[in-house]
């Protein structure tokens, strides 16, 4: 299946040569992933933006796009068997949307053995693209979203989910970008707010499991300070004082 990148790509003259960075780094690889309407494109694309200021090459991708398989068929399967609708709901045009929050057995099973799929496609998508020696590759969502909808308070489930982990590459930073369900709502409204509430609550979870940066709710600019000051210690805690660690570590954050 062809893997179609978004691509954000500004080069500048203060970029390393590769013989400064390569082998002994590799990209920094950060995922984003929150309930919808947490404001994760927002915060995704104020990152982006401060990491190429800083004369670094990144490639973003979104994970439903470019990783999962079977796309089309799961798309058919959410309008034709849940009766949901296709899209993204905005407070003037509501979508209202039957997947995620359609959470029985048999549907358990058959995400497990999709969401197993898109982690072996995710290791393969990953690999090519540090072949191509970015600096950064930033994911709008990731496995962790998947895992969320899953039932974790299930010991088989969570055992599941950290066979999951071991097999996804670990970012080098995973962001949870947590929001009030009413006001994620408001933004998205996609699905009903008890779900909502579910959902945040095995995203917080998970975070816990997956050791997951969460991101407390705020206004743009506080979130956003925030997501720095994670990513700055972050490459901070990276070995042997990389390059890339040290030329995010000086950025105005």
């Amino acid at each position: 299946m062809r893997v179609t990148l978004h691509l954000n790509v500004i080069m500048f003259s203060t970029l390393p040569s590769p013989s400064e960075v390569r082998p002994a780094d590799h990209p920094l690889l950060i995922s984003f992933s929150g309930i919808d309407g947490a404001g994760k494109s927002t915060q995704i694309e104020g990152l982006q933006s401060l990491l190429c200021e800083a004369g670094m090459c990144v490639v973003r991708l979104q994970f439903w796009d470019d990783v999962a398989v079977l796309k089309r068929f799961r798309e058919d399967a959410m309008v034709k068997v849940f009766k949901g609708e296709k899209g993204i709901g905005s407070p003037e045009k509501p979508v209202h949307r039957n997947d995620k929050n359609v959470r029985r057995w048999y549907l358990t099973l058959g995400r497990c053995a999709l969401y197993l799929c898109d982690a072996i496609r995710l290791r393969s998508v990953v690999a090519k693209l540090r072949r191509r020696e970015p600096d950064a590759i930033i994911f709008d969502r990731y496995s962790y979203d998947e895992l969320a909808t899953l039932r974790l308070d299930s010991k088989l489930v969570r055992l599941y989910a950290w066979l999951l982990m071991k097999l996804i590459p670990q970012p080098d930073i995973a962001y949870v970008l947590d929001a009030e369900p009413e006001t994620a709502h408001r933004r998205k409204p996609e699905y009903p707010v008890d779900f909502l509430y579910r959902y945040r609550h095995a995203y917080l979870s998970l975070g816990s499991l997956a050791h997951m940066a969460i991101i407390d709710p705020g206004n743009p600019e506080e979130v956003q300070r925030n997501i720095r000051e994670r990513l700055r210690a972050s490459c901070q805690e990276r070995k042997n004082g990389s390059a890339l660690s040290r030329r995010v570590s000086t950025l105005g954050i």
